[in-house]
């Protein structure tokens, strides 16, 4: 793959040179492109001696009024030239400007004749990252399809501690590099997917619930799209937009999740369940508020049904990944639940870590396969977390039909 690699004016810019030498030796030819700010850091010397290509350092660094008309329209012949886009370290100035069309230099102005995958690395003072309008930034980029490489956490060159750090350049490498191998790898399949909390009434205006945001099973459904499925996506009540090309089918109680999955089950290939489906519901329901008064109330609780061993029995072969949140004996929950819900895969994650799991953006797992192998990813951003586990489903495709259709 043809990498043109953006350089933004920051101290990370020195660990540039890791990023190019590690995209190198995955077989990928890189193109170094300076801000002028970055060449206050590094010198495109270096570049040059690495890639063995030109580097360019401006939009008109010619000299001859014929080189100079070449040069003028130079971007748009790097857009065409290359398959990704990689900036690292993506300043605070660049992400700025790319969110919102500014193009005064080179790499800026590449970015809006871009057509092909842009991957952004951010590297800034954490109150820089941390700060609204550079989160704003970072939205509209994630929208437009920008993959985003979640900075890392430590000192920084300010002095300061926090996050802001540039994400590890072999790390950044290898996830440009799976991009590569990814791109539509779940054409012809249909994933239904489960997302979000469930809510079971308690009366007309209360319920019971969990802490879900959905964010983890919408960046799965997201994901798959953008590699190919066609995706089924069960959501219970959450705050976030559909993915793009997902057909959504909106739920609320478990009941409702689990006739949704049983009405829908025939059409899938895979089945992933994300959902934190409520436990327990009120078998009655009282038509009217209740009341508060001195008295305390006792509530009766039935269990809900079991959606995922029901799914375990029934899924034949298809492949079944399932999802388990605990505070404690992780690993030990999560094999037993692949044994007796009939799982290929369960994805777990220790929701009483401060910063990952329920609510937030990030999130940190171990995939636990039938095999006895168990895969740790992260913690990063849930868009991330979702790649990696569908990386890993692919390879489990891959080997239960291989087994089922051997040559």
């Amino acid at each position: 793959m043809r990498i043109a690699l953006g350089v933004g004016g920051g101290i990370a810019a020195y660990k540039s040179a890791e990023v190019a030498r590690a995209l190198q030796q995955l077989g990928h030819e890189v193109q170094v492109i300076l801000t002028r700010a970055a060449q206050e850091f590094i010198q495109p010397l270096t570049f040059a001696a690495l890639t063995n290509h030109k580097v360019i350092t401006g939009l008109f660094s010619q000299t001859s009024a014929q080189d100079t008309l070449s040069s003028a329209v130079e971007h748009i012949a790097v857009a065409k030239e290359n398959d990704a886009l990689v900036v690292a370290p993506a300043t605070a100035d660049l992400l700025a400007k790319f969110a919102h069309g500014l193009s005064d230099d080179f790499v800026s102005t590449l970015y809006l004749a871009f057509t092909g995958q842009v991957i952004l690395a951010p590297a800034m003072n954490n109150a820089m990252w941390q700060h609204p309008a550079t989160q704003a930034n970072i939205e509209i980029l994630r929208e437009r399809g920008c993959v985003i490489i979640e900075p890392d956490s430590g000192w920084l060159a300010c002095g300061t501690m926090g996050e802001g750090r540039l994400a590890d350049p072999v790390r950044i490498a290898e996830r440009v590099d799976s991009l590569k191998r990814q791109k539509r790898d779940f054409e012809g399949e249909v994933l239904l997917l489960t997302a979000g909390p469930t809510q079971e009434p308690l009366d007309p205006v209360r319920y019971i619930s969990n802490r879900s945001s959905g964010k983890m099973g919408y960046a799965l459904a997201s994901a798959a799209a953008k590699r190919g499925a066609r995706v089924l996506l069960i959501s219970g009540p959450v705050n976030l937009p559909p993915p793009h090309n997902t057909e959504v089918i909106s739920v609320r109680t478990a009941s409702e999740m689990r006739k949704a999955v049983m009405d829908h089950l025939a059409e899938a290939t895979m089945i992933i369940k994300n959902a934190a489906v409520a436990d327990y519901y009120v078998s009655s329901v009282p038509q009217q508020k209740l009341k508060k008064t001195a008295a305390r109330v006792s509530l009766e609780l039935d269990p809900t049904p079991d959606i995922l061993a029901e799914i375990g029995q029934l899924k034949g072969d298809r492949l079944l990944i399932g999802f388990v949140a605990e505070t404690q004996n992780l690993l030990e929950e999560a094999r037993r639940k692949m044994i007796t819900k009939n799982c290929d895969m369960v994805v777990a994650n220790l929701v009483s870590q401060e910063g990952v799991g329920f609510e937030a953006d990030q999130n940190e797992v171990d995939m636990v396969i039938r095999s006895g192998q168990v895969i740790h990813a992260g913690p990063a951003d849930k868009r991330e977390i979702a790649e990696q586990i569908l990386d890993q489903v692919a390879v489990l495709r891959l080997t239960i039909r291989s087994v089922e259709s051997p040559v």
